[in-house]
């Protein structure tokens, strides 16, 4: 075990199953003690293309992550919530071909289409590339739990749980003509996504590293061997970080995670704590 200084702490296991790795894990990074104090919690998967995993979250590993929520914490508001950024479907067209219209059965869970929710108007001086920003305003009333995929991108280098925030932003003020519904960040996109984060990271990450995608996001080879592993951390920059080494790329090589090691979280050294 490798300790940091800011004592950021990546957990992380085998897979087995869903069922079994899934509570095994988050018992281990005691997110039933951190839940205390929510009022509701949202879920935000990787949705962004009608592909089926590793492209995006599977349906099971969300419907395990919300039946713990529920088991351990039995009043909290469970909200799925995502805003694909596919040029060719709707969030709602999405949930239905990747399985998570079925989720919303659950007399725990609702579905929410982050593209159409009321926004809040926010601004940061701090920030080059977004001085201002739209969010939706549920995301800042509950508990973020992010659960990203591992995979490599082919614009920004990865895309784990820091570019999984992109799917919070809405296309009426971020597709800016392009076909896909986040078109802006492609400008610019690693001072891009790190802005973003400056205004709203996840409070927990909960990444699927079982396949993972070695290349690129929507193509291209796995990863051979598959990692086959399950990581959580509360700290987006340690979680990335950890993804990086998974995937064989250097943490400091992808601007966005540069940006933020000491700011937003901390990258190296990581604590990987072996459930």
């Amino acid at each position: 075990m490798i300790k940091s200084k800011n004592n950021s702490p990546v957990y992380t296991c085998s897979f087995v199953s869903w069922q079994e790795s899934v509570p095994l894990l988050l018992d281990a990074a005691g997110l039933k003690k951190r839940l205390a104090s929510a009022k509701q919690v949202i879920i935000k998967p990787n949705l962004v293309e009608p592909q089926a995993p590793p492209v995006t979250t599977p349906a099971e590993l969300v419907a395990a992550l919300a039946d713990y929520i529920h088991n351990t914490c039995p009043n909290l508001k469970i909200i799925i919530a995502e805003g694909c950024g596919s040029s060719s479907n709707t969030t709602w067209q999405v949930f239905e071909a990747l399985g998570y219209t079925r989720l919303a059965n659950l007399e725990h869970v609702t579905l929410m289409d982050l593209n159409e929710a009321p926004l809040v108007h926010m601004q940061n001086s701090k920030c080059r590339r977004w001085p201002e920003m739209y969010l939706p305003k549920v995301i800042f009333e509950s508990f973020l739990i992010s659960v990203p995929v591992l995979k490599a991108h082919s614009l920004a280098g990865v895309t784990l749980t820091m570019k999984n925030m992109i799917g919070l932003t809405p296309p009426a003020h971020y597709q800016q003509g392009g076909p896909w519904k986040k078109a802006s960040f492609h400008q610019g996109i690693q001072e891009a996504v790190f802005d973003l984060n400056r205004y709203r990271t996840p409070d927990f990450t909960l990444l699927d590293a079982t396949i993972g995608m070695q290349e690129a996001h929507l193509w291209g080879p796995t990863c051979d061997p598959p990692p086959n592993r399950l990581a959580a951390s509360y700290d987006p920059v340690a979680i990335d970080s950890y993804g990086c080494r998974l995937l064989g790329i250097k943490w400091n090589t992808i601007g966005h995670l540069a940006m933020a090691h000491g700011t937003l979280g901390t990258a190296d050294p990581l604590i990987v704590s072996e459930v």
